[in-house]
This record gives C-alpha cells, sequence and structure tokens, in this order.
C-alpha cells in the first residue's frame, strides 16, 4: 500500500516530538507551556496508572471508606480501626486524597472525598475492585500473556479460571462450583448495567422477556419490578438457574419466572418470547459463538420480536481506552471475546438476520450502551 498523506503527516509529527529540542523548546515556550505540561501530567497518569489503582484496592481492603461513613476521624484513630501503623495510615490517607477518595478535615483529620463517597453509593463497585486482583496478576508479564495467545493460550490465567464456564460447550461439563464465584460477582455488580437498560428501553411494550445468559436473575428481577405485566424467563446453566429461583421467589416474582437449563451453543433457545436480552453477554464470546448466539437468538423470535443488546462496547466517547485498552486485555487474559463498537455489533446482527439495529442512549454509556434489533 502506497504512504498516504496521512502517513506522512504522522512520520513528520512524531520526528518533531521525539526530538528532545523541541520537547524542550514547548515547555518553555509561552503559548505550548500549558499544553506541554498537560502531556506529561497524561503520560505520568499512564506510567502510575497501576500504582493509584492499588492505593484504591488497598482502600476497599481496608474498609476505608465505610469507615469514613459517619463522619471526619483523625489518623490515630484510622489507624487502630485499619489496623495498620499510624506512619502506614498516613501514606495511604495522603495517597488516597491525591485520587479524591478521602480529602483533608478539619483538625487533621480526614473525610470522606467525592470519588469514596461515590462509591459508598454504588455497593456494585466494590466487589469489581476486589476482583481485579486477578486481572492484575494475569497482567505481572503483559508480553507473556500476549505471546502465550488468549487466556495464556496453554497455560492457565486467573481469569480463564474464574470464568471457566466459557470455555464448556455442554451443561454437563460445567459444574456448579465452577459457576457459584462468577454468577455472585455478576449479581453484585448488575445493578451498573440494568438501571441503565429500563431507562432506556420501555419493556413494559412486550409480552415476555428472555433473558439469555442471565446469571441468577439480577437483571430479570429489576425489569420484573419496572415493568409489573411483563412475564419473565431465564435462560443460563442448569445450576446457575437453580441457584436462581429463590432470589425469583423473594423478590415477589416467583410466579411470573420460568426458568430454562440449558448451553446458548448446545441446542436451540427456548421459543415464545417476544423480547430477548443478552446483558454482558455479547462480548464475552469470539466472532464465530458471537455470531451463532445471534442467529440462535433470532430463531428463537418471532417475526419482528425484538433482540435487546446491553454491553460496555469499544470507541466509547470520553472513555476511549475503556474498551480497546481495558476489555481487551481483559478479554484476552479471560480467553475469550473482544470489544467491540456499537457499528461491528450491527454489522453482526445484520448478518444473523436482523433489521433496523438501532443504538439508545443511556445515562452513563461508560457503563453500557444499548442496541435494540427486530428479527
Amino acid at each position: 500500500m502506497s504512504e498516504t498523506w496521512h502517513d506522512r503527516f504522522l512520520g513528520l509529527r512524531n520526528r518533531t516530538l521525539a526530538r528532545p529540542g523541541f520537547q524542550k523548546w514547548v515547555a518553555g515556550f509561552p503559548l505550548t507551556r500549558a499544553f506541554a505540561a498537560r502531556r506529561a501530567g497524561a503520560l505520568f497518569n499512564i506510567i502510575n496508572g497501576f500504582v493509584y489503582a492499588q492505593v484504591m484496592v488497598a482502600c476497599v481492603r481496608l474498609n476505608l471508606f465505610e469507615t469514613l461513613r459517619a463522619g471526619p476521624l483523625d489518623i490515630q484513630i484510622l489507624a487502630t480501626r485499619l489496623d495498620l501503623p499510624p506512619a502506614a495510615t498516613e501514606r495511604l490517607l495522603k495517597a488516597a486524597a491525591t485520587l479524591e477518595l478521602v480529602e483533608p478535615a478539619s483538625g487533621g483529620r480526614y473525610a470522606l472525598g467525592e470519588l469514596g463517597a461515590a462509591m459508598l453509593g454504588n455497593a456494585a463497585v466494590l466487589p469489581m475492585i476486589e476482583h481485579h486482583a486477578l486481572l492484575y496478576a494475569d497482567l505481572a508479564d503483559p508480553v507473556a500473556l500476549l505471546r502465550a495467545g488468549p487466556g495464556g493460550g496453554a497455560a492457565e490465567t486467573a481469569l480463564k479460571r474464574y470464568w471457566s464456564y466459557a470455555g464448556q460447550d455442554t451443561p454437563a461439563a460445567v459444574s456448579a462450583d465452577s459457576t457459584r464465584d462468577y454468577s455472585a460477582l455478576m449479581v453484585e455488580s448488575q445493578p451498573l448495567i440494568a438501571a441503565q437498560v429500563i431507562e432506556a428501553y420501555p419493556l413494559g411494550r412486550h409480552r415476555v422477556l428472555m433473558d439469555v445468559a442471565g446469571g441468577e436473575g439480577a437483571f430479570l428481577i429489576a425489569a420484573g419490578h419496572a415493568a409489573p405485566a411483563l412475564q419473565l424467563r431465564l435462560f443460563d446453566l442448569p445450576p446457575v438457574v437453580a441457584r436462581a429461583q429463590p432470589r425469583f421467589a423473594a423478590a415477589g416474582l416467583g410466579d411470573r419466572v420460568q426458568g430454562f437449563g440449558g448451553s446458548m451453543f448446545d441446542a436451540p433457545l427456548p421459543q415464545g418470547a417476544d423480547l430477548i436480552s443478552l446483558v454482558r453477554v455479547l462480548h464475552d464470546h469470539d466472532d464465530d459463538r458471537a455470531l451463532a448466539l445471534l442467529r440462535a437468538v433470532h430463531a428463537a423470535l418471532p417475526p419482528g420480536g425484538t433482540l435487546l443488546i446491553a454491553e460496555q462496547m469499544a470507541a466509547t466517547p470520553g472513555v476511549e481506552p475503556m474498551g480497546e485498552a481495558y476489555f481487551g486485555l481483559y478479554l484476552w487474559a479471560m480467553g475469550s471475546g473482544r470489544p467491540r463498537t456499537p457499528d461491528e455489533i450491527a454489522a453482526m446482527l445484520a448478518q444473523a438476520g436482523f433489521a433496523r439495529a438501532r443504538r439508545l442512549a443511556t445515562r452513563v454509556p461508560l457503563n453500557a450502551q444499548v442496541i435494540v434489533a427486530q428479527a
């Protein structure tokens, strides 16, 4: 392929930016000094992002945010409650304060910061932070992980073991124990997504909703409360469906929910629903399996039936690194799937036979974007 004008521009720009003399001039020239400082800060944040994340992990594991819920405390009291030496407590508090997790208060005390208070108000975030210890372990040697292939290739990764169900093709190959931990995490973190979906799409216009790979029913419970006339179906692996039944009963939905145990890649999906949802499902699977799943959903829907897809997607405006940098590496370590842009998902929907795929606005696209399409 011949070199384009854009290729030539990038080459010139990068050669210029790489020159130490140019960098020194930009940092000193009044009109470019602020720009140079911002770019230096952005690079510094990339370099130190892991350390920042570990500060947050320490705060979560020490229960710091809950400890500060009632109000500011001084370092000595916090040291006792966190079971840390006072000097270590002060070091952690100062680090957390720069990240807006806590903030200094009067009399040398510390209070919750804006981000720390926000995490207390969103219980789904805390288990996800703990869960990331697995990802950090897998990324200890990122080059080795990339060279080994998805999921570490022949070698096992922590995430591949955690999401072991993803490599199983039949329900019989999946044990109840292997589904317990990830199902619990989905229950805890699903509120991040469910509220976005329910606000974006009027579920009440449908008669029967089937949530495929719906875990222990967290999304269906939220949907059932939002649309009281909606009949509900859960399709997932048999041990997952069995654990969901008591949750439906406790939520007062036992008489409105049918459970179907099976593998979405092993047999046709049950028919009879006019709305099928895939909530945080598609990006877990490689293109061939994702397309097979979309075709299975299309076959299960009546003509004019609706598919609703909700998940984090690549190229989300304002949080672009979340797609390819975060989910790209997470799913690589998991051994299956990839982040997709809304346009890529729309193209796959067309291949599977769906029409009129459209994206719906959500309040927090970082948590989820929503696409609906008609069979």
